[in-house]
């Protein structure tokens, strides 16, 4: 196996493709279009949906090199026994979990807000993680799907940079996993909270991660052979 390099912040990042993965959490249709639970709740979606585009730069890469690709998506059962009450408690009325919105009831499995937007749409060949927390390890099978492919670094993409994106990073980081994050395939409805999880993640020398960028995670796996 060859080792590879990530230009990044604070240094830059030695990789092995084989152990490789690129993790894209929650570009799902109800965290990023029009009438989706993010918008009924009130939130600017054009903050998120601006990383569109590197996120599918990325992928499309990412794909070409043969580089694991795996998305994550949120939601619960229909029924919500899997959602924690806390969460229903807050939810506000009539735009909460569960509640009817244009994409179907928001974060429900099945429901169109649930699937992942168009143009990251999986592919024969990418992995799909269903998750019904904030990180993507809880309660489900991405750990064993990792240790079963070697995996060791983790490219991280996807919303919230400050909520969904951060607590997976903290569990794979807490699991020995390297992660790095490309900025502009991250976003945060509220863009000061984006940039303050991006500075806690790669301070203290990297103490969760590092940062780069689509153009540089594109150039460093250009280096390496098509699949």
């Amino acid at each position: 196996m060859t080792n590879w390099v990530f230009e990044a912040d604070p240094y830059p990042y030695g990789f092995i493709p084989e152990s490789t993965t690129l993790l894209i959490i929650d570009m799902q249709r109800d965290f990023v279009e029009p009438g989706g639970f993010a918008q009924m709740a009130g939130e600017d979606i054009s903050h998120v949906q601006k990383i569109i585009q590197p996120c599918k730069d990325v992928l499309d890469t990412a794909r070409k090199k043969g580089i694991c690709v795996i998305l994550v998506h949120q939601g619960y059962k229909p029924d919500l026994s899997d959602c924690p009450p806390a969460r229903l408690a807050r939810s506000t009325l009539d735009k909460g979990v569960g509640d009817a919105g244009p994409l179907g009831r928001n974060l429900i499995r099945g429901e169109p807000g649930f699937e992942i937007i168009s143009d990251l749409k999986p592919l024969p060949g990418d992995l799909v993680v269903e998750k019904s927390g904030f990180g993507a390890f809880h309660d489900t099978d991405l750990l064993s799907i990792l240790q079963y492919r070697k995996i060791r670094t983790l490219i991280v993409c996807g919303v919230a940079t400050d909520i969904c994106v951060d607590t997976t990073i903290r569990e794979a980081t807490d699991r020995g996993f390297d992660c790095i994050v490309p900025e502009d395939c991250t976003a945060s409805y509220y863009p000061a909270f984006k940039r303050v999880s991006l500075e806690i993640i790669k301070s203290q020398n990297v103490i969760l991660g590092w940062i780069s960028d689509s153009k540089k995670i594109i150039n460093g796996l250009r280096a390496l052979p098509d699949k």
